[in-house]
């Protein structure tokens, strides 16, 4: 297999209504279980300014279901990966990354309450297009050899396990992210790039351009669950905020923390760098909900 990206990090992903008073109060004593047809039809919570993150149900984007009240919090999954719920006996949301690969049209997830029968909710992916860029380059910088062949599989075996670390979920309050380096936004999330006639997966991160050495910081809290030095993606920090949600953060100059190390946001983690496949120093940021990269975007305020 070839495996190719000048910056190199999505080489890792080859292959991955309101209710009314009464009803709540009902629901918080335990007298009231959340009905199959209310769970089957679910509503779609529409984007707000005042919600992170903020809705926007595309490939690359996060979709927001309404499960409504119920006594404890629910379980939800896509498939066999476990979602990530906030909420409170009033509502409960499940919140839904949506891959980049994800074809537009019909979805769905499980919910289970309380031990329960687990029931269908259902939504809609819309079509989105993103920008494409066409390079030609040297073919050497586009494949590889054996042995970075190897050393990438071993890698990518290593960073599966990173990836499915689910965790109990954050208040919903802790959901707003901030900005982890100060730059120019040079590169846009699912831009996909095709080398010599050839394709490669998405852009999938916000890529920051600043010096080496400019600080980076933890843009939500955190306990950091890996660190490390990746063929693709240089030094590489994981953070893990709860339920699945994670941020990594890549070819760092310099790393300042550990495994096992609890920031909070805004706290310093390591600097930019320019280590790894790149072509100069920048950070790429990754967001990753229920093992799918998606739009960090959708977390800032600006």
């Amino acid at each position: 297999m070839n495996t190719s990206h000048l910056d190199g990090v999505d080489a890792l992903f080859l292959r991955a209504s309101k209710v009314s008073r009464r009803t709540a109060l009902m629901a918080a004593a335990g007298l009231l279980a959340l009905p199959a047809a209310r769970v089957a039809f679910a509503n779609t919570q529409p984007a707000s300014p005042e919600l992170w993150p903020n809705a926007s149900q595309v490939p690359g984007g996060v979709a927001r279901l309404s499960l409504g009240p119920a006594a404890v919090r629910p379980a939800a999954h896509a498939g066999e990966v476990p979602l990530l719920v906030l909420g409170d006996v009033i509502e409960w949301t499940a919140l839904v990354g949506i891959a980049l690969a994800a074809r537009p049209g019909p979805a769905s997830i499980e919910v289970q309450v309380d031990g329960g029968q687990a029931q269908e909710i259902r939504y809609t992916v819309a079509p989105k297009k993103y920008a494409e860029q066409r390079l030609k380059v040297a073919p050497g910088t586009v494949d590889l050899s054996p042995e970075n062949e190897a050393r990438y599989e071993r890698e990518r075996a290593h960073l599966a396990t990173v990836m499915a670390t689910f965790t109990e979920p954050l208040p919903p309050s802790s959901m707003r992210m901030r900005v982890p380096t100060p730059g120019r936004r040079s590169s846009s999330f699912g831009l996909r790039r095709v080398f010599n006639g050839q394709s490669r997966n998405p852009h999938s991160g916000m890529d920051i351009a600043a010096g080496t050495g400019t600080p980076v910081v933890a843009p939500l809290q955190g306990r950091v669950i890996d660190t490390g030095d990746y063929f693709f993606n240089g030094n590489t920090v994981w953070l893990d905020h709860g339920g699945g949600l994670l941020s990594m953060l890549c070819h760092l100059s310099a790393i300042d923390v550990k495994p096992g190390d609890t920031l909070q946001t805004g706290e310093r983690l390591g600097a930019v760098g320019a280590t790894g496949r790149v072509t100069g120093p920048h950070l790429h940021w990754g967001v990753m909900l229920n093992r799918t990269m998606v739009d960090p975007a959708l977390f800032l305020s600006a």
